[in-house]
């Protein structure tokens, strides 16, 4: 670092790592805390803060012997601050030059955009921070960089190649393809500005190269832009017209992805495979063969069905692995639960699961079947993958997840013969022959002892029924006691008798193999064993503790001898879960051997402890909402396993999530009605955070039924009033508010005026969605007059809601008070969250009021607050309201990115109802840059999605559009849909039916065409 004509000295590499961090963010504070990550990611020394501060002062006494540093950082609240302007910074400047060329490349001012872009080249010297210790925050901003430089690199590129100056091109792009082999981008780009200059050889050269680092490096074919580019130089080249160059290829545009970002990215959820694999050889060569053959023209499905333990499971997986070689896009696995009354794994749930294997964020998933079902299909559609369809129990489960086109492999296990499944002649498997089975037992318990007695052997595999797991079981039992005769143990399961007749083949049964396993465990681990038979979903070992009564490591001993045995399978994290025939044997003998209170201890005990430790993960959620209050729970039964836990946050309750629907449905199932509904109560706003909003559905309906029938008030005022919120975000309106009614009667005949104010602010939110704004604004001062003083810091909840509504109903006044009301309690609490969409509600006020640059203002600071915070709810309406300020300040570019990155966070956290809004404004920036197509689409889209929610104030919004776009094209059509809005707008007091009359009654035959954004509400 340089000031006039000396050097800076700079200090230490922490030193350094401070200045980097303030200098990535010129004029803004960068708290203490954030230094202190990036300087020492691993942990801090427990001297972190004052060396931090010890770095700072250094840095500032060194500036400062300079008179053109004097100032320049400066300590600000708990942290420091780098007071120059972003265009002080290079790279702030050349980001700059590279907007500012999108912009003119926007309006169509190529030559000043290309002027722009090779001025911003000049500024970039190479990677920032090049030799600075960097931490997660500057790495992550220096990769964030360096895609900018290769975005601007191939945006340049283009130019020049459409302008004929591919001279100036390919040298660009070839440093840019050389240091990163594998942007396909790239590649593409420069095997264009080849082709036009009449470089075949080279441009053939280029994709070869690229596509063997490709498949070297990701397993993967180059895309199909470049694929049929090398498809057409191949073709010039050996064709009669020689080296004349190839004709412009336009570059396609994709189909939109449904996950972004995944391409390329092998998922792999298939179980672990097994070394003792033994026999089905015919059967695995067949399926192979017949997943790597045929025409291409039909989805490739293969049915495997059979008895319980005859080893589908493990055939499926084996086939599949064999496969990833011409499916490498990813193994996809899913246990549909089929043998289970009652626990069936439904289409809509399957569905969800298979997308987040394949890393579809859970908000981008529609709740509709059908669109979910698109959804998934479309994702198959562009990728090579195998998926695995394990434990089937009819067609109709199966059908909804099957592809429909040929680029994907799906295997299909069931232990019924699924005969109105259409997809050929299926794979039955009988049990094992009786030398597969002897193989199978000398794999696992040692060939020497079965060649020492072979007829004792023949015995055990003839007693196991020749099933494939049960011979496994014995077999590693036997491996483990390699004292014990093979005869002992064929005389044992001689005389046991099977309580599994389900899956009896013949006489025989897996019952007795279980019990073979079972008896030599002592008492205590037999007694843990019965009890983990009655949960279908896994335990961790506080779980299992709490239920037997057991010490945290005792339990851990116990499960591990289990795992052993193989009567337990452990997964990573170390949770257990049992195989189904394990579980139904447990269970049995849990039901034979243990009473009915014993049981019903054991799951209280179970879920007391669940219900704690999701208590203490979703604390940070739920701090606002006094969860404790509600649910009224004490101290838990064993503190000493909540703390033995280990870490429990919102990433706990994500992996543990599919488990706590099923402990939710176990408490209903056994008549624990307390533990149904808190359980639901205490995992709300983590789903409800998260999208799920199907979990809210299901948990609370459960919660509802357990509260009615304990007649417990308290619980169905609760599970009512929660349960409507999903019912409200996925569009059941009028049962939300049927909902929220019941809640309300009860909190009013118990005179609870808390809840009552709360209620009733929750029926101005379902009210408001709806576009009744007059009584969403009534419900909302209701609740604030109801709120008694004692809550009055409960007002940052309610305001924001009353000041939407009254912004709906374009009294501008009345809501910007309620807005400033919500950030001054806001202010007074510290919740950044609160400032953050309280700074946002005012800055689509002053949107209405035409004071855009304000706007701006405001929604830029929201934006800061809501990455501090980490709290993606409210910066989809942030955004889109910039977009329409930026719209409005004329940088259409600007805006539709906004709008942009709003309809991408509404479909990652499934607000429908945002997500309406935001295509509207959309449409309405697109026809303000002229893209009067686009903007039908997106209003027609709109309309669909707000029809199918009942969501009647942006109905209205998307035919006043509408009728703004066909009114040169389709007078008529324009004055019926404007006709059509203003009925909505009139019935529900909008201001925007003023507009419309006025474009009624003055816009006629010949006159000019004036467009009006129909946005009067955020």
């Amino acid at each position: 670092m340089w000031s006039a004509a000396s050097r800076v000295d700079l200090g230490t590499p922490k030193q350094r790592t401070v200045l980097a961090m303030l200098a990535m963010r010129p004029g803004r504070m960068v708290d203490l805390t954030e230094l202190i990550d990036e300087i020492w990611p691993e942990g801090p020394p427990r001297s972190a803060v004052p060396n931090v501060r010890t770095y700072a002062a250094n840095l500032r006494r060194a500036f400062e012997a300079h008179d053109s540093g004097r100032g320049v950082l400066v300590r600000q609240g708990n942290g420091y601050r780098l007071d120059v302007p972003a265009a002080a910074v290079d790279l702030f400047r050349f980001l700059d030059d590279v907007e500012q060329a999108r912009v003119l490349l926007s309006r169509g001012e190529v030559e000043p955009a290309r002027s722009r872009l090779s001025e911003a080249m000049s500024r970039w010297l190479g990677p920032p921070l090049v030799g600075m210790p960097l931490g997660p925050s500057l790495t992550a901003q220096v990769a964030a960089a360096q895609e900018q430089y290769l975005l601007a690199v191939e945006l340049l590129a283009d130019i020049d190649i459409k302008a004929g100056w591919v001279d100036e091109a390919i040298p660009l792009l070839r440093r840019a393809v050389a240091a990163h082999p594998l942007r396909e981008s790239a590649v593409l780009l420069l095997m264009r500005a080849l082709a036009q200059r009449g470089d075949l050889t080279g441009g053939i050269s280029v994709y070869r190269a690229a596509a063997r680092a490709m498949q070297e490096e990701l397993g993967v074919e180059p895309i199909v832009e470049l694929r049929r580019l090398y498809q057409a130089m191949m073709e010039r080249e050996s064709g009669p017209a020689g080296r004349e160059p190839v004709p412009e290829i336009a570059r396609p545009v994709p189909p939109e992805p449904a996950s972004p970002g995944l391409a390329g990215r092998q998922w792999d959820w298939l179980p672990r495979p097994v070394a003792d694999f033994v026999g089905r050889v015919d059967i695995v060569e067949r399926l192979v063969a017949k997943s790597r053959s045929g025409d291409g023209s039909e989805p490739r499905v293969h049915l495997i069905d059979g008895m319980a333990g005859s080893g589908k499971t493990t055939l499926a997986a084996r086939v599949a692995r064999r496969l990833v070689s011409a499916y490498p896009d990813g193994q996809l696995f899913i246990d549909l639960r089929g043998h289970e009354d009652g626990n069936l794994v439904p289409p809509a749930t399957a569905l969800v699961a298979l997308l987040r294997q394949l890393g579809v964020p859970a908000g981008r998933i529609p709740i509709d079947l059908e669109e979910r079902r698109g959804l998934w299909r479309r994702e198959l559609s562009a990728r090579r993958v195998v998926v695995v369809l394990d434990n089937a129990y009819d067609s109709a489960q199966v059908i909804p997840l099957l592809p429909v086109t040929s680029s994907s492999v799906v295997i299909v296990t069931s232990r019924r013969r699924l005969v109105d499944l259409d997809v050929g002649p299926p794979e039955s498997l009988s049990v094992l022959s009786a030398e597969e089975g002897l193989r199978l037992l000398a794999a696992t318990a040692g060939p020497g002892r079965v060649q020492a007695e072979p007829e004792a052997a023949a015995e055990i595999v003839r007693r196991c029924g020749n099933l494939p797991l049960a011979i496994r079981m014995v077999g590693s039992r036997l491996a483990h006691r390699p004292s014990r005769r093979l005869a002992d143990l064929a005389a044992r399961l001689a005389v046991e008798e099977s309580g599994l007749a389900t899956f009896a083949t013949g006489d025989q049964s897996v019952a007795s193999a279980f019990g073979a396993s079972y008896e030599p465990l002592n008492d205590v681990t037999k007694r843990v064993f019965r009890l983990l038979g009655l949960h279908a979903g896994h335990y961790d070992v506080g779980m299992v503790a709490a239920m037997a009564g057991l010490t945290h490591a005792e339990t851990g001993r116990i499960l591990d001898d289990l795992v052993d045995c193989h009567l337990l399978e452990e997964s990573e994290n170390r949770r257990y879960r049992m195989h189904d025939l394990v579980r139904q044997f447990a269970r049995e003998r849990c039901v034979e051997v243990d009473s009915a209170q014993v049981r019903q201890d054991a799951l209280v005990s179970l879920l007391n402890h669940v219900l704690h430790i999701c208590i203490q993960a979703a604390e940070p959620l739920n701090r606002l909402l006094e969860v404790r209050e509600d649910v009224g729970v004490t101290a838990p039964e064993r503190p000493d396993l909540v703390t033995a836990s280990g870490v429990l946050d919102v990433d706990w309750l994500e992996r543990e999530r599919s488990n706590l629907n099923l402990l939710v449905e176990l408490a209903a199932a056994h008549g624990l009605h307390a533990y149904t509904w808190r359980m639901a109560r205490v995992l709300w706003r983590f789903f409800f955070v998260r999208g799920y909003f199907e979990d809210i559905l299901r948990t609370h309906e459960l919660g509802l039924v357990a509260a009615e029938r304990s007649g417990d008030r308290l619980a169905m005022c609760i599970m009512n009033n929660y349960l409507a919120s999903a019912l409200t975000k996925t569009g059941s309106y009028r049962r939300a508010i049927d909902c929220l009614n019941a809640a309300l009667a009860i909190a009013q005949e118990s005179s609870n005026l808390f809840e009552t104010a709360k209620i009733r602010g929750n029926l101005s939110v379902v009210y408001w969605s709806k576009g009744e704004f007059e009584e969403a604004a009534k419900l909302g001062t209701e609740a604030l007059r109801e709120l008694p003083m004692r809550y009055a810091h409960r007002f940052v909840i309610y305001l924001p809601n009353l000041g939407l509504a009254l912004t709906s109903l374009g009294r501008y006044a009345e809501a910007l008070r309620a807005h400033r009301l919500h950030l001054y309690w806001a202010n007074v609490r510290g919740d950044r969250y609160q400032i953050a969409n309280a700074l946002s509600h005012i800055a689509g006020v002053r949107v209405r009021l035409g004071d855009h640059r304000q706007a701006v203002r405001l929604l830029r600071s929201a934006m800061i607050l809501f990455a501090r915070t980490g709290h993606r709810y409210g910066e989809t309406d942030a955004r889109n309201t910039l977009g329409i300020a930026y719209r409005e300040l004329g940088l259409p570019a600007q805006a539709r990115r906004q709008h942009e990155l709003a309809l991408e966070l509404a479909g990652d956290s499934a607000e429908r109802h945002a997500e309406c809004g935001v295509l509207n404004d959309l449409a309405h920036t697109l026809a303000a840059g002229g893209d009067t197509e686009g903007a039908i689409r997106a209003h027609r889209r709109a309309f669909d999605l707000a029809t199918r929610i009942d969501n009647r104030y942006e109905q209205a919004r998307a035919l006043a559009g509408l009728a703004e776009r066909l009114l040169t094209t389709d007078p008529a059509e324009a004055r019926r849909h404007w006709e059509r809005a203003l009925a909505m707008f009139r019935a529900m007091g909008a201001p925007e039916r003023h507009e419309v009359e006025h474009r009624l009654a003055d816009t006629g035959p010949g006159q000019a065409h004036l467009s009006i954004s129909y946005r009067h509400r955020r």
